[in-house]
């Protein structure tokens, strides 16, 4: 039995969730995972999981045990990267996790610039609007939207996004403008997300709900957009998912005093020894492309 690779079987099914979750996020058949599992347990004498129908469950030997797995394949990576030379040039993969919309829209462009200009790198791009855990899921850097919470992790700032209410012309030559938050109870809006809809501003510095009439809900950004564009009420979205559409007109933008404060973007990622050229050489050129591009968000 190789226990490296049992090692990194197990890891990865604790991390999916699954038996069959870790087989697809190793890329391996199912039973082979299995197996691999079993085998490791056979050598140790001790279960590590409580298998059920649904999900798998470490035992406390099995907690144990992982605990010391993650040590030791860091130790062995971090082994790998020397002996490679990533602390000497910037090379190797690099995995990059970032919001799904946020991303493909303005990330993406920047990652592959970075490529062109470090032909030894391979990215792994992972965009995912779910709170990734670096270190457990061995991802080397996050794009993270809003204020971060309390971490271990490093961060630098990239950039501001702001939170626009706005509607079409045609919404607004049928019913009218609000000419203060109180007034949006008079008026459609549109959800992002179930219903009800509660809407936060800051209005003489406190922060005021306000509650609008709630015409339509939509799951994803492009879906509250095109409502937006197609008259069915006011809506709230981020500057980054405009595109232009404030500064052509095809929507309007609405109670600019009452928005708020702006909201960071932060490239993060985590700090355990030296940290690979390729990591500092993607925060260097990323950051201040992001900066570049979070300036042209700003709305009129």
């Amino acid at each position: 039995m190789d226990r490296l690779d049992a090692m990194r079987v197990i890891l990865a099914v604790v991390d999916a969730g699954s038996l069959s979750a870790g087989s697809r996020k190793l890329g391996a058949p199912l039973p082979s995972v299995s197996r691999k599992v079993a085998e490791l347990e056979r050598f140790l004498g001790t279960n590590l999981l409580v298998r059920t129908s649904r999900n798998v469950q470490l035992t406390d030997a099995g907690r144990d045990y992982v605990e010391a797995a993650r040590r030791i394949i860091a130790d062995l990576d971090e082994a790998e990267r020397r002996a490679s030379g990533e602390y000497q040039t910037p090379r190797g993969e690099l995995t990059v996790t970032m919001p799904v919309e946020f991303g493909a829209r303005h990330v993406m462009p920047v990652a592959l610039s970075f490529m062109a200009e470090y032909p030894e790198v391979r990215l792994n791009l992972v965009t995912s609007d779910r709170l990734v855990h670096l270190v457990d899921e061995q991802v080397d850097v996050a794009i993270r939207l809003g204020h971060l919470a309390d971490s271990g992790l490093y961060a630098v700032k990239a950039g501001e996004f702001h939170l626009i209410t706005c509607a079409s012309p045609a919404y607004l030559d049928r019913r009218g403008a609000p000419a203060s938050p109180a007034e949006l109870a008079g008026h459609d809006g549109i959800a992002f997300g179930p219903p009800p809809l509660f809407w936060n501003f800051r209005v003489d510095g406190e922060d005021r709900i306000c509650v609008p009439h709630t015409r339509i809900s939509v799951n994803s950004a492009a879906g509250n957009l095109a409502a937006a564009l197609a008259g069915v009420g006011i809506a709230r979205l981020f500057d980054y998912q405009l595109s232009g559409q404030i500064g052509s007109g095809a929507l309007i933008r609405l109670l600019p005093d009452d928005d708020g404060e702006p909201r960071p973007v932060h490239i993060v990622y985590p700090r355990q020894g030296l940290l690979p050229l390729k990591v500092r050489a993607f925060i260097d050129w990323a950051t201040p492309r992001l900066r570049a591009a979070c300036t042209g968000f700003n709305c009129p």
